[in-house]
């Protein structure tokens, strides 16, 4: 599928919010979700940055269903989504706003995010626990862990994948209470492809990887990777090493490390700290 035919997908939901962005004065910011989540994962964010005088876009991956409980019911809709057909969806909706947006991605929206940046299309961009791309090598334990979900069977590379509360527990909520954990797990957890964990995981032997990112297109524009000091699905060796290599681009490349947080840090009771971080960040360029 081109980024051309991408665009005839976009869902009637995506069109209003890209006229609204159009229509609105406003830089807009578009917000990338992650695996195992869906774009409302994002809305007090989005709230938080239209109060500071941004304008929110909040597109879905291809075939995303409208709410956590369509997506439980119809998890079949997840399968057979890569890191390069998510990337080219959202691209394709940035390609219909007026202005360069602000582009702020959570794990593979994170890394989907720095592949967005390295194609000229941010104007400022803030990658939250990105999923590792091609030369970041570190693959600690926890996240292994994490991707085992999916890893252990071949079979799940064209499947959706859920999270069951245990496993949730691990990958997101370990430094939330366990009443958080379970509101967290019920209100935002959602199956997920298996694919772009095996492309991830297989980004540095295979050459062929979609799990890649242009780190010095001079267009990438400033960066800020923030990472979670508890996080076990993206752990800082990994947040750490993908800084290194986008460091060498000529803008601004900033880190943040956020202590005491997991990687449910952009939703949980915590989440308008990590916001505010961003916020500023985004504040200094645009």
């Amino acid at each position: 599928m081109t980024i051309a035919s991408v665009v005839s997908t976009i869902t009637d939901r995506e069109a209003a919010q890209i006229a609204r962005a159009n229509a609105s004065k406003a830089t807009p910011v578009v917000f990338v979700h992650g695996l195992w989540l869906l774009g409302s994962s994002w809305d007090r964010w989005v709230a938080f940055f239209e109060d500071a005088g941004f304008i929110g876009v909040t597109p879905g991956w291809p075939d995303d269903p409208a709410t956590v409980a369509e997506a439980r019911e119809h998890p079949e809709v997840f399968a057979g989504k890569g890191i390069r057909g998510i990337a080219d969806y959202e691209d394709a909706i940035i390609r219909r706003l007026d202005r360069k947006p602000v582009i702020i991605g959570h794990s593979f929206g994170g890394l989907v995010t720095m592949m967005l940046a390295g194609r000229g299309l941010a104007a400022a961009s803030i990658a939250i626990s990105p999923a590792p791309f091609q030369g970041v090598l570190p693959l600690p334990f926890p996240a292994l862990r994490t991707a085992s979900v999916a890893l252990r069977n071949p079979a799940n590379w064209s499947r959706a994948v859920p999270l069951n509360y245990e496993q949730f527990r691990y990958s997101f909520a370990n430094a939330v209470g366990e009443d958080e954990a379970k509101e967290l797990y019920l209100g935002y957890s959602v199956p997920g492809p298996g694919e772009p964990l095996f492309q991830a995981a297989s980004a540095n032997v295979n050459p062929w990887s979609e799990a890649k990112v242009d780190t010095t297109n001079p267009e990438r524009g400033p960066m800020l990777i923030m990472s979670a000091d508890s996080d076990q699905t993206v752990p800082w060796a990994i947040a750490h090493a993908a800084y290194k290599r986008q460091k060498r681009n000529p803008g601004v490349t900033e880190i943040v490390k956020m202590a005491g947080r997991g990687h449910s840090f952009t939703m949980d009771a915590g989440w308008r700290e990590v916001a505010q971080k961003a916020l500023e960040f985004v504040k200094r360029f645009t």
